[in-house]
């Protein structure tokens, strides 16, 4: 890992590739258009607006945005002033957001104004939270508590903004994501360590080591056009983002809060995009379908590669892309929040790996839970293991950074928890995580967290969640419940009843009533079995 005097700024380095490439798009929605130059000239101004009398180093910034411009914007302008950022998922309910507030000892929140109500609500419980930039959405006026953030964006000017405690590559990037009893945990990215994992998996790369004058020498013009289709929120979208942004690329954030497979196409031709991430075959199905109702629409000839993380998606799904732009590449890629392209599967029309078979990263290993690494061919199980540019651990949580982040011969490894088998030619093959985490459409739910939503109902004495195999959702989830006797249950009221409490993404897709779910001595589920149960009782219903 770098140490702060030579590894990358990512405040420095767009900063210098704003003065390479002033007039070069850097962000576009819609008709909104940023330059390189506009996007540092605001993020200056929103750096300053950071920067109160109470602002300390690396206090805690939260995006609670939907893809937009500000979202990156205020990274940068957090980047600027010595500041951490923190994602927050758009989805969270009240308390969701007090625990990860609390937890990530956030200072400053950004957010849309669609979520006013929701912050107005529980300004209270977040008492460090001294600073709230209000983004107009057009739903309703700015709080009196709040700053508009336009106006201070607006104040920027081309004097690059720098706290009295200046910046380093230490400077971290807070990446919270679903942890093994349901509460996120902030993975801690120092920002030498994320613009080397970046870095290395760009085709074009800068230096290891910071060197500003490189980035006048190599990006002469602009760079590549990525438009997420996934969430800023989560690791691919934003990862990928930032990736693109040290080429000196521009980002294209789509303007609906829903996905529309006929938005994405309309931008894919319109602003002739290049690359885009998407979550499976979530995203990737909707797109196909809009492609073969109107197969002349739209001319998406200018996309070359289109990568998913997170979940796997279907290889006739691929094919039916691959149809309409032969030139595609379409990467599924093996990574995580604590881990960034362990292992990849690349489709094109000349050629295709199978599903769940993944080629190792230089940097990677599969290794057995004594540490030794899994022979190919041999059948044995082991954990995907990655070195080098890897976070220093999760923030305030010890004992699992040391769970995850381990010392392997002298080296030290990211080991996430996806477990794989490898081949006799050095294929991956890769079998999912050892947790019961539930993974649909791309967000990590897990069951502990719904079961106990599910057990406040006065009909429900116990309750079990899985996931089962979904051709939509990659898992839906599914939970089986045990009523108090003489009761019965109602699906729609408990899915409401799950919705009304946690993130909608987390409430069941059915329900299904058992007489006991057989609890063992010790209070253990047998999840095996009752994963089998649910997916026979989905099976009998269609």
């Amino acid at each position: 890992m770098n140490s702060s005097t030579t590894g990358w700024n990512f405040a420095n380095a767009w900063e210098a590739i704003a003065a390479a490439i002033p007039d070069a798009l850097a962000q576009r929605q819609g008709p909104r258009s940023i330059t390189w130059s506009e996007f540092n000239q605001r993020a200056n101004g929103v750096a300053e607006a950071l920067l109160t009398p109470t602002t300390g180093e690396q206090d805690k910034v939260a995006q609670y945005l939907y893809n937009s411009p500000e979202y990156l914007e205020s990274i940068f302008a957090a980047f600027k002033a010595g500041l951490a950022v923190v994602n927050t998922n758009f989805r969270y309910g009240a308390d969701e957001l007090v625990y990860l507030w609390g937890n990530a000892d956030v200072t400053a929140v950004v957010f849309h104004g669609e979520f006013t109500e929701r912050c107005a609500g529980i300004r209270d419980r977040v008492p460090k939270v001294r600073t709230w930039l209000w983004v107009d959405d057009g739903n309703g006026p700015c709080p009196e508590w709040a700053t508009p953030y336009q106006t201070v964006a607006a104040n920027g000017t081309d004097t690059n903004l720098t706290a009295p405690w200046g910046r380093s590559s230490d400077h971290l990037l807070l990446l919270y994501t679903g942890g093994t009893t349901g509460m996120p945990k902030g993975v801690m990215w120092r920002q030498s360590d994320l613009f080397g994992a970046l870095n290395d998996g760009n085709s074009k790369r800068l230096p290891r080591q910071q060197d500003l004058a490189a980035i006048g020498e190599s990006i002469t013009r602009p760079g590549p056009r990525y438009m997420p289709a996934a969430p800023l929120m989560h690791g691919t979208a934003l990862f990928g983002a930032i990736g693109h942004m040290i080429l000196g690329g521009s980002i294209t954030t789509l303007q609906g809060r829903h996905f529309s497979a006929e938005e994405f196409l309309d931008d894919t031709e319109g602003f002739r995009i290049n690359s885009t991430s998407i979550v499976g075959d979530a995203i990737a199905k909707p797109i196909l379908r809009a492609l073969d109702a109107e197969p002349d629409r739209w001319d998406i000839s200018s996309l070359r590669v289109m990568v998913s993380s997170g979940v796997m998606w279907s290889k006739e799904t691929k094919d039916g892309l691959l149809r309409h732009n032969d030139h595609l590449i379409m990467v599924d890629s093996l990574g995580s929040s604590e881990a960034i392209s362990m292992a990849s599967n690349k489709t094109t029309s000349d050629s295709s790996e199978g599903t769940a078979r993944f080629e190792l990263g230089a940097s990677t290993r599969v290794v057995t839970d004594e540490g030794r690494d899994v022979v190919p061919g041999s059948g044995d199980r082991g954990r995907v293991a990655l070195r080098g540019w890897t976070p220093i651990g999760y923030y305030k949580d010890e004992a699992k950074s040391a769970e995850t982040f381990v010392e392997i011969d002298g080296d030290r490894y990211s080991i996430p928890g996806d477990y794989a088998t490898v081949d006799e030619d050095g294929a991956v093959v890769l079998l999912g995580r050892g947790s019961q985490c539930i993974n649909t459409g791309g967000e990590k739910v897990y069951p502990e967290e719904v079961e106990e939503c599910l057990k406040l109902h006065p009909l429900v004495a116990d309750a079990a969640v899985v996931g089962i195999s979904d051709e939509r959702w990659g898992e839906a989830i599914t939970a089986i419940i045990e009523p108090h006797p003489g009761q019965t249950i109602d699906e729609q009221e408990l899915i409401s009843h799950v919705k009304a409490r946690l993130a909608a993404y987390k409430a069941p897709k059915r329900v299904f009533a058992v007489s006991s779910l057989g609890r063992a001595a010790n209070g253990k589920l047998d999840y095996k079995r009752l994963k089998t149960e649910a997916v026979a009782s989905s099976s009998n219903d269609t």
